[in-house]
């Protein structure tokens, strides 16, 4: 059986949709470093003022589900107010992540 001879299974919309949950999947496997040299704390909300709820090692990388902004924090990659929710109950200062952008790199929480 050659591949034109292969019958269509529905109306096409799935096909349409994939290059948008491909996209959205690579999205959600990319991973960014944590500033070299530094052990980051992990907070169980978008702010220092919220509890520590673990420390990323020295060379550690994370993968941001969502970015909501909080307390303003300055670390070695500049002063911003943006921070990055990398599981549930858990954010990491955006200051401390090499995103390569100074705004917003994945979808607002």
């Amino acid at each position: 059986m050659s591949v034109d001879q292969i019958p269509a299974v529905g109306d096409g919309e799935d096909a349409k949709a994939a290059p948008v949950a491909v996209a959205t999947a690579a999205a959600a496997l990319r991973t960014y470093p944590v500033a070299p040299g530094y052990r980051v704390n992990v907070r169980s909300g978008p702010g220092t003022g919220y509890a520590v709820v673990r420390v990323l090692s020295e060379g550690a990388s994370v993968s941001i589900g969502c970015q909501t902004p909080g307390t303003r924090v300055s670390g070695p990659y500049g002063t911003t107010n943006i921070w990055d929710a990398i599981g549930a109950g858990q954010y990491v200062s955006d200051a401390y992540v090499r995103t390569g952008s100074d705004g917003y790199v994945a979808p607002r929480c």
